[in-house]
């Protein structure tokens, strides 16, 4: 994967026209990522599955390469062409995503999902280092909002295509279809998009990678926004992938009515969530550095409380209207501190520095969450039957509380720990 030339670099794409791209192959990351969520249940049927085995495959299985890797494959994209190494990383997970449909058991399932790790591994963090060379600062907190609406975006259409294929023919076939469906967004995704504007040649001007950690180990925001972020992400991914199968089992609902459900609340309220902390970051944030922090924060405290309502409600239609507003908040996050953890470090690291948080929010969120929830529900089954999952997932509620506080000490530290554009972009880099 060589440099991008200057010549390339003049041929790219507009922003917009970048993000929309980066935002579609965001979306099928989610797919695929979330996919395994609403199929939980004819998966357990199917191969005779605990709920601590879907939470290994859900989170450990997924999230032990997929963290680690993206350190290197950052650190790669950094020094060579970011865009090349999204388009490799696409193909990697996509393949992998339709093994899923040829698994006979767990381990087959486990190997599977460890691919798909290992393909989005080098998806996410050269995305937001692609954005942050093609919008400046005053407008990267709404861009990488609008790019992290793959999260709901993906997730929904995850739920909705999952359920309704495997409803109608076989979970088999739902893995295949979203695993065939990445391979061929793949090619047009290199078409439209190049790197941005850097040195002609990023592995001369790119500091190496002990530089970059040793400089962040030195923040106090860094370590704040990471550990907070691995907080929520904890109860994030635990609802994301459990909440399936609570409305199944302590509401009644159909697989079909399931995936509507969830659908529904993560287009309405994610979509509207993940746009609100992009604007308020960015209003707020450029007169105090701190608001990237604060709002997250006081989203954590607001939606806490009506998470709870939501799962301990009686009702599908009163939990679906109490699950609005706190899935919107969950996703506020996204926006300011990701444009945060841009600014911490100069251009020519961002996408290491990126990969850094990731590693400790996902290992911890996404490896930890999904199984910790699983495995308190096997724990709690004995004495709570079909109920043991509404009860696990109240217990995990506090790691919402714990995001809050752990924010709202980073914003604090924010102001001194900020890297301005016009340091971190330097001479040999014009303005986007």
């Amino acid at each position: 994967m060589p440099p991008e030339t200057a010549a390339a670099r003049n041929r790219s794409a507009s922003p917009r026209a970048v993000l929309a791209m980066l935002l579609a192959v965001y979306v099928f990351n989610f797919v695929d990522r979330q996919i395994l969520s609403i199929l939980a249940r004819p998966i357990q049927a199917d191969l005779g599955l605990t709920d601590a085995q879907m939470g290994l495959l859900g989170g450990l299985a997924f999230a032990l390469l997929y963290s680690t890797l993206g350190v290197p494959l950052a650190w790669l994209a950094d020094r060579t062409s970011r865009s090349w190494v999204i388009t490799a990383s696409l193909l990697c997970w996509s393949l992998f995503t339709a093994f899923c449909a040829l698994a006979h058991g767990f381990w087959h399932l486990f190997l599977a999902r460890v691919g798909v790790g290992v393909g989005e591994a080098g998806g996410v963090a050269p995305s937001y280092a692609v954005i942050a060379e093609h919008f400046p600062s005053e407008r990267r907190a709404r861009a990488l909002a609008v790019y992290s609406l793959g999260i709901p975006l993906g997730s929904a259409a995850g739920v909705l295509a999952g359920g309704y294929i495997a409803a109608h023919v076989d979970w088999r076939w739902a893995f295949a279809v979203v695993g065939l469906a990445g391979l061929a967004l793949a090619p047009l995704f290199r078409m439209v998009v190049r790197d941005g504007r850097r040195p002609a040649s990023p592995t001369a001007d790119a500091p190496r990678f002990a530089e970059v950690a040793g400089a962040l180990a030195r923040k106090p925001s860094f370590w704040l926004l990471s550990f907070g972020a691995a907080a929520s992400s904890m109860m994030g991914y635990g609802i994301a992938f459990w909440l399936p199968s609570l409305l199944q089992r302590s509401f009644g609902l159909s697989l079909i009515e399931t995936s509507w459900f969830i659908g529904a609340i993560l287009l309405l309220g994610g979509t509207a969530g993940m746009l609100l902390g992009g604007v308020l970051a960015d209003r707020l944030g450029s007169g105090a550095r701190g608001w990237f922090a604060w709002v997250p924060a006081l989203a954590f405290v607001i939606g806490t409380p009506l998470f709870a309502a939501g799962i301990n409600s009686g009702s599908a239609r009163l939990a679906f209207v109490l699950f609005l507003v706190p899935q919107g908040l969950a996703y506020v996050w996204l926006g300011p501190v990701l444009s945060a953890v841009q600014h911490l470090v100069p251009a020519a690291s961002r996408a290491t520095a990126s990969a850094l948080f990731l590693l400790i929010n996902n290992l911890i969120g996404l490896g930890g969450g999904i199984y910790a929830l699983g495995a308190l529900s096997t724990a709690l089954t004995p004495t709570y039957g079909a109920q043991a999952l509404r009860y696990s997932m109240l217990s995990g509620l506090a790691l919402y509380l714990a995001a809050a506080i752990l924010m709202a000490l980073a914003g604090r530290h924010l102001p001194s720990d900020w890297v301005d554009d016009d340091v971190a972009r330097g001479p040999s880099e014009g303005n986007c």
